[in-house]
């Protein structure tokens, strides 16, 4: 997901996002993306009058959340409308920033449902104000029921049991599913997709992914303990880095595979560090959620119909595909 994962979080984080946040919301901005005081919330200004708020669970300093953001910001310079990027991992965090984007009045909302139940009252509030809502990556069993408008996405669970049956052509026997953010419904459901298809030993090893050198730990601990662990599954692509460090420190033969990637991880594959990424494609989910507002606003357009997801992945990077993939990495788009 990033190039390394935050080591901690900040306390005063929602403070300053939410000031960042009524800042962008109330006021103009320029036309080209900028940046909050705590990195955390950005608008990028198009020529149109809609504006739009992109409201996610992601953790400062993400890589993968600037995927996101980048397919986003290219959908809103298209349509020629304002955007909003704001986030915080924390589910209440998070809920507070919808509902001040409710409060403000924009055109649209996209936003994740990593913590559907924290965002089940700010989601009616902007149906109430007639606000469209659309969501994207995190909340593919979650968004009808939620009331939003479209999903873009991958299908977590889909996703999760096509690695268990490549695993099962690779002979894996003892799989560890990493989960760095316990509670999160998305990387829950890859694991029990990855469980239901695999037909050796698949557990769950739950870490802390804000802390970096604890996940490692832990990881080494867990590998040095259970010389029969011989694949970790990571859901993201600093963790799936970690896990070939920490597999080495524990002189275990466990392979990796991991979902989401970057450049980096993009050149462990090509190496053959790491065997296999799943790509998401989290630029796509950006750009689509934002053009969809767009057309929805301007054409009435229902993306998917309002019945079905939109699916953005699964798609396999191996060593086959990873020299094509390799330059859209490297410029942030893959």
């Amino acid at each position: 997901m990033n190039t390394r994962p935050p080591s901690r979080r900040i306390p005063s984080r929602r403070t300053a996002v939410l000031a960042a946040a009524i800042g962008l919301l109330a006021a103009g901005c320029s036309s080209s993306a900028t940046e909050g005081a705590d990195g955390g919330a950005g608008a990028a200004r198009g020529s149109g009058d809609l504006r739009v708020a992109l409201v996610t669970h992601g953790s400062e300093g993400d890589a993968f959340w600037d995927r996101v953001r980048k397919g986003a910001e290219a959908a809103a310079a298209k349509d020629g409308i304002e955007l909003t990027y704001l986030s915080d991992p924390d589910g209440s965090g998070q809920a507070d920033l919808v509902r001040q984007a409710v409060r403000d009045g924009v055109d649209g909302i996209a936003l994740t449902l990593a913590k559907p139940q924290a965002m089940k009252g700010p989601v009616n509030e902007a149906r109430a104000a007639d606000i469209p809502v659309v969501g994207l990556n995190s909340g593919v069993n979650a968004w009808k029921e939620a009331g939003l408008l479209a999903f873009f996405g991958q299908d977590e669970s889909l996703a999760g049991r096509a690695v268990g049956e490549k695993l099962n052509k690779l002979r894996a026997e003892h799989t560890l599913c990493l989960v760095h953010e316990r509670g999160n419904v998305g990387l829950e459901a890859r694991c029990a997709g990855v469980k239901k298809t695999f037909r050796g030993t698949s557990e769950n090893l739950y870490v802390d992914g804000t802390d970096e050198q604890a996940v490692s730990g832990i990881l080494t601990a867990k590998l040095r303990q259970d010389p029969s662990i011989d694949q970790v599954v990571t859901n993201g692509a600093d963790f799936a880095l970690l896990a070939v460090d920490a597999a080495a420190e524990a002189d275990s033969e466990a392979q990796v595979a991991t979902f989401d990637l970057n450049e980096e991880l993009v050149d462990a594959v090509r190496g053959g560090n790491v065997r296999f990424a799943v790509d998401q494609q989290p630029y796509l989910q950006g750009y689509l959620a934002v053009d969809a507002l767009w057309l929805y606003r301007t054409n009435g357009n229902v993306s998917g119909g309002g019945t079905a997801p939109v699916l953005t992945g699964p798609a396999f990077v191996t060593k086959t595909e990873a020299d094509s993939v390799a330059a859209f990495a490297a410029a942030g788009t893959r």
